[in-house]
């Protein structure tokens, strides 16, 4: 291999933790921040040789908008020339709202956040040696992912039941317990990147927490030793959470969140014991689409009219109690005002996007960047499907400035839960059949 080929990577790592004081996101209503019960951090990963340039860059936040993705581009630009992007969050629902017009929102955060970001990819450039081996791998954990779709006794489709119900008949969709596995190592340090499908909202309350994924990462890198840094990526987990619906005890909690990222490190650990060696290899590309606004149901037209008669407004950003899907599952007045007022904002705003879909190859492992929050059975055909030639496929959700907003599959519509509502999903109903086939479309280009 000549010098020219040759791979290098550095990495690089800055808290995110807010110096002012603003709004956690993740939830109906406004949390401010009280402490920091551990940090949050921006990781970024520099991949270069002497034709091409990769950045994965991961954010401890509830998502990557597209303010932060303009201020993350306009700072990467100032130091690198052609290269592609992988820019993605942890979703954790105990990290600062940089989302405009959201409850606590702090217009200064976001340049926070890009300079910290900054400081990082400087620490990653500064820290570039050839890779001298790519490994590539899975791990395994059934015990913290579920469906959180189920199907009622009455035939409809509810997010979040309540525990033990016995109105509960089955999960209405699938999990993906895999968890693909890429190590890279250089003479000085170790970058592992692990794909993991689970929403990171464990924690709960008003302080600052990195969720599961932090305790997954510090575990790791513990493990890895020395200056190593793991990143875990988020896969498509839309439709899944941590709720055992048939464990009667509240499972949101600070220790909550360290079992289960304990958990999930452990998983992570024991999947190093098989790795497999890569070929050191290495390109990028990215495919560029737009989707329309989501298709409004007649029905849904009339039930949110008839909502917003039959209650009166309330202040829901204020509210001094926490409003979670929970609430709209037991059909919170306030919820389904909320969700009600929102659906009819969608309708008005006829709404377009454009998103990008982006590909790293190392070696005959893939990563790859998806737009907002895709259900996990979406993830599972781009995984074993689409990309099935590769020995390890990992996904990364929220990609590239998309923000968060759910895409089901076309058959999730028209049956309940809150994922599918034009509030929570302002896409096109076609949205799945649309980046499925931008894939295969960005598969193609890799193999020319």
């Amino acid at each position: 291999m000549s010098n020219n080929e040759i791979l290098q990577f550095g990495i690089g790592h800055q808290s995110i933790v807010p110096p002012m004081k603003m709004g956690l996101a993740g939830y109906f209503n406004t949390r401010i921040w009280n402490n920091v019960l551990d940090d949050i951090s921006v990781r970024c990963a520099l991949l270069k040789n002497a034709d091409q340039t990769a950045l994965i860059v991961q954010f401890e936040l509830i998502t990557v908008t597209g303010e932060l993705q303009t201020a993350i581009k306009l700072v990467a630009d100032k130091y690198l020339d052609k290269y592609t992007l992988i820019a993605t969050a942890t979703h954790c629902h105990t990290a600062p709202e940089l989302r405009i017009a959201r409850g606590g929102y702090d217009e200064n955060y976001v340049p926070f956040a890009a300079g910290a970001f900054e400081k990082a990819l400087q620490q990653a450039m500064n820290s570039l040696e050839p890779c001298l081996s790519i490994k590539s791998g899975k791990g395994f954990s059934m015990d913290h992912c579920f469906n959180r779709r189920f199907w009622m006794q009455d035939g409809t489709v509810v997010t979040n039941p309540p525990k033990c119900s016995k109105d509960v008949v089955r999960p209405e969709g699938e999990i993906d317990p895999e968890i693909p596995l890429v190590l890279l190592e250089n003479s000085s340090t170790k970058l592992l990147l692990a794909s993991i499908c689970n929403h990171a909202d464990t924690t709960g309350g008003n302080d600052i927490s990195g969720d599961w994924p932090g305790h997954t990462a510090r575990a790791c890198e513990k493990f890895l030793g020395g200056n190593a840094m793991c990143i875990p990526l988020i896969g498509c987990s839309g439709n899944i959470n941590h709720f055992d619906i048939k464990d009667p005890s509240e499972q949101a909690s600070v220790e909550e969140a360290a079992r289960i990222g304990q958990g999930y490190a452990a998983a992570v650990i024991k999947g190093l014991e098989k790795l497999q060696d890569e070929p050191l290899t290495f390109a990028g590309a990215a495919q560029a689409f737009h989707l329309k606004g989501r298709e409004l149901f007649p029905e849904e037209l009339a039930e949110a009219q008839e909502i917003l008669a039959k209650y009166p407004p309330e202040d829901t950003a204020n509210s001094q109690t926490a409003l979670t899907a929970r609430d709209f599952a037991e059909k919170s007045p306030k919820v389904l005002r909320y969700f009600a007022e929102n659906l009819l904002k969608v309708a008005a705003a006829k709404k377009e996007f454009d998103f990008e879909v982006s590909a790293i190859t190392l070696g005959n492992t893939v990563i790859i960047g998806l737009p907002a929050e895709p259900f996990v059975e979406i993830g599972l055909e781009i995984r074993k499907e689409i990309f099935s030639s590769h020995n390890q496929v990992l996904c990364s959700i929220m990609n590239n400035g998309s923000g968060s907003g759910y895409i089901p599959n076309l058959w999730n519509y028209r049956r309940g839960g809150y994922e599918n509502t034009p509030r929570s999903n302002p896409y096109s109903i076609h949205a799945a059949t649309e980046l499925k086939n931008i894939c295969r479309q960005l598969k193609a280009s890799l193999e020319k």
